[in-house]
């Protein structure tokens, strides 16, 4: 990846992010949102690829890498983190956008297109279920409650304390290495991850996006029922929507892809059998042709 230099723009939340700003201003605007535990640098293929015609804007989150760290796990609930992208967006001075967003920055995705479905013109999501599906399945689906069990360790007060004793290096060989195919992963890549978890505050504020959900995460054998908003209508989203999603996921199932057509109306579904979690760069070639195809089809 050519490296584009970071612009620091300051958000009308309060928060300062480091965004890589890339493409012509007056193409197609893509925002990018990335997940845990990464940055900017997830997309670093398809901002490659897709800066050529479309004007990419590609932020590191708020607890990420070097952009702001506010204290306090209610800093970092959804409706703050999508608020930060819109507030981007506004300081960039557009109004409509593709929003693309993997992990937690999918689960800020499906959230932003909910809460403002006429600033969000497409919808992309890379292996992050939609929150009723995924609700549903944790509750209602034995074999996914067990593989998010490391939910419950990460919103623990020992997380941090586990993570260090363990070493980062170990837990980017677990959590990034153990979920994809290692050689997808560069030396200076894993180097850029372990400089950015090394900075003050980072591995708090990671965290604290996981213990800001509301999401209940039940034990793998607690007697346990749908929270009540589970059963209220939900809005099905009408914007053109893409999920591209590795099957290999030990940690988001292929239940999160059942009955999403109940949930989004105009659906595109995109599937690999060969890429885990982190298809943005384990197979970076089938994700921006997907979103190329994508924006094609739907006039982008």
């Amino acid at each position: 990846m050519t490296e584009s230099p970071l612009a620091r723009i300051a958000l009308s939340t309060g928060i300062s992010l480091d965004v890589c700003l890339a493409g012509p201003r007056d193409g197609e605007p893509i925002l990018f949102l990335h997940g845990f535990p990464e940055s900017h640098r997830t997309w670093r293929n398809q901002i490659e690829d897709l800066s050529r015609d479309h004007f990419v804007i590609a932020p590191d989150q708020r607890g990420y890498a070097r952009s702001d760290k506010p204290e306090g796990v209610e800093q970092y609930k959804t409706n703050i983190i999508v608020a930060d992208a819109l507030a981007l967006m506004d300081a960039l001075e557009i109004k409509h956008f593709t929003l693309v967003g993997h992990d937690w920055g999918g689960a800020a995705a499906w959230a932003a297109a909910l809460l403002h479905p006429f600033r969000v013109k497409r919808l992309v999501i890379l292996n992050a279920p939609h929150p009723l599906i995924f609700q549903r399945s944790l509750i209602e689906d034995r074999a996914q409650r067990e593989a998010s069990q490391y939910v419950r360790f990460f919103r623990s007060p020992e997380a941090e304390a586990g993570i260090l004793a363990m070493g980062l290096e170990a837990f980017l060989e677990k959590v990034l290495l153990g979920n994809a195919d290692p050689a997808m992963l560069p030396v200076e890549e894993r180097r850029a991850y372990l400089d950015e978890w090394k900075e003050p505050g980072a591995l708090t504020a990671m965290l604290n996006w996981y213990r800001a959900t509301s999401l209940e995460v039940p034990e793998t054998d607690e007697e346990a029922r749908l929270p009540v908003w589970t059963h209220a209508p939900f809005p099905k989203l009408r914007m053109p929507t893409l999920v591209i999603w590795g099957l290999k996921d030990v940690a988001l199932l292929p239940i999160q892809l059942e009955r999403l057509t109940d949930v989004v109306a105009d659906l595109r579904i995109v599937t690999s059998p060969t890429a885990g979690h982190f298809i943005p760069w384990e197979e970076p070639g089938t994700v921006t042709a997907a979103i190329r195809n994508f924006l094609a089809d739907s006039g982008g």
